[in-house]
């Protein structure tokens, strides 16, 4: 049950990441919110917030008007 409660609270804050001021806010939500998701699925953490990062930094550039 536990796991679930981590993912669910790290995929919501990846999807909030396009809402913060910069691309280093972003950033960092986005790297933590992946190595919240792989450690609680088992995965390297490491690499979990490398991309999460790259998603968080990448997210305000698909839609800047998404928080608008």
């Amino acid at each position: 049950m536990r796991r679930i409660a981590v993912l669910i609270a790290a995929t919501s804050l990846l999807g909030l990441t396009a809402c913060l001021d910069n691309d280093l806010e972003c950033g960092a939500a986005g790297a933590l919110a992946g190595a919240a998701v792989a450690g609680a699925t088992g995965g390297n953490t490491t690499t979990g917030a490398i991309l999460g990062g790259a998603a968080g930094v990448l997210a305000n550039d698909v839609d800047p008007t998404v928080c608008n």
